[in-house]
C-alpha cells in the first residue's frame, strides 16, 4: 500500500481528537439520535454518489435535509451495532479525509460498506462537510 503524502504530519493529539469524534458520533448512530448526529456536521453538507445507472451524482443538503433522509435511512428505533475501522488522511491540522470500512447489523442482518468522509475542525472541534458512498445517488 502506497501512503499519500500531503506535506501534514499528524500529531497525537490530531489523531486522539479524530477518534473521540468519530466515538461519539458513532454513539449517537447507535441510538437512532438524528439530531445529534446533525450537530456534529456542517451545513450545507456535501453529499457524494453514484445512481443505478452508473453516474456520479452530488448535492448539498441543509440540516432539516439531513435530519428527514438520516431519520428514514436508520429506521429510528431498531437495534443498530456498528462495527468500524476508519483511516484517516490528514490534510492538515484542520482537514482530514476519512476512510471507513463498517459493519452494520441491524435487525439481525448484517450490510457490509465503504465510505469517506471529509471533515474540518473549527475552533478545536472537529465536524463532517462531506459524505462519500456509492449507491445512494437516486435519493440525492
Amino acid at each position: 500500500m502506497t501512503l499519500l503524502q500531503t506535506g501534514y504530519i499528524p500529531t497525537a493529539e490530531d489523531r486522539a481528537s479524530l477518534d473521540a469524534w468519530f466515538e461519539e458520533y458513532d454513539a449517537h448512530c447507535t441510538k437512532n439520535d438524528v439530531e445529534r448526529m446533525a450537530d456534529m456536521a456542517v451545513f450545507p453538507l456535501n453529499l457524494i454518489s453514484d445512481d443505478s445507472a452508473g453516474n456520479g451524482r452530488s448535492a448539498q443538503w441543509d440540516r432539516r435535509q439531513f435530519v428527514e433522509t438520516m431519520a428514514h435511512v436508520m429506521g429510528g428505533g431498531q437495534d443498530v451495532a456498528f462495527r468500524n475501522t476508519r483511516t484517516p488522511v490528514f490534510l492538515s491540522a484542520s482537514m482530514a479525509v476519512v476512510f471507513t470500512e463498517s459493519v452494520v447489523t441491524a435487525e439481525g442482518q448484517t450490510h457490509r460498506m465503504h465510505y469517506a468522509d471529509v471533515l474540518v475542525r473549527r475552533d478545536g472541534t472537529w465536524a463532517f462537510q462531506t459524505m462519500i458512498q456509492s449507491g445512494w445517488g437516486d435519493n440525492l
